[in-house]
């Protein structure tokens, strides 16, 4: 039976090719393996066990990654724009200044990720957990967030413009001197939740 390692170098050599664009790499084991700064477009991880992967500065856009196990990877500048993450498990994961614009995170777990300076304009994050995720100074204008889990999630200094917040759970979530303009907190839960100017929002829905 081929072990772990050297699965992981048939992957790397496979990966290494000319014309990787589609390749299929779904349900791996690739935990902790190393790709920094390869060119990963629209290639298939679908549900595969990335955990402590390293894709800093890699070029992931269209890349399939649903289902997958991404558990403290480490997505720094990566381009995960028009990425399909759809219930995969981010949780811990670092993506500061990681471009997701356009991703698909339909039912993703993003808790405690770090999402600093990250560009998630347009991304689709409906019924996401981002609890206690860190999204300072974010760009998250015209984002879709309905129904997801934001519980302690920190937007300082972020950018909500035009954000769809319906039904969110913002408890505790600070957004302060975000900028909320147009954003829709319809039917969203802010109970204790630090609005733009400091000012603590108490159990209100609108």
């Amino acid at each position: 039976m081929q072990n772990h390692a050297d699965k992981q170098e048939q992957v790397l050599s496979q990966i290494t090719e000319r014309n990787i664009e589609g390749r299929d790499f779904s349900g791996c084991d690739l935990s902790g393996i190393d790709l920094r700064g390869i060119d990963l477009s629209k290639i298939n991880f679908r549900g595969a066990d990335l955990r402590s992967a390293n894709f800093s500065g890699a070029i992931l856009t269209g890349a399939n990654l649903r289902e997958a196990n991404l558990q403290q990877v480490n997505f720094c500048d990566a381009d995960l724009s028009q990425a399909d993450l759809t219930q995969a498990n981010l949780c811990g994961a670092c993506l500061w200044r990681v471009q997701l614009s356009g991703s698909k995170l339909w039912g993703a777990s993003l808790c405690n990720a770090d999402l600093r300076e990250a560009n998630l304009s347009a991304a689709q994050l409906i019924e996401a957990s981002l609890v206690e995720a860190n999204l300072v100074r974010a760009n998250l204008t015209n984002a879709k967030l309905c129904g997801s889990v934001l519980v302690e999630a920190n937007f300082n200094q972020a950018n909500l413009t035009g954000a769809d917040l319906k039904w969110a759970n913002l408890m505790a979530a600070n957004f302060s001197e975000a900028n909320l303009e147009n954003a829709n907190f319809k039917n969203a839960k802010l109970y204790e939740t630090i609005m733009p100017d400091g000012t603590i929002r108490v159990d209100i829905r609108r």
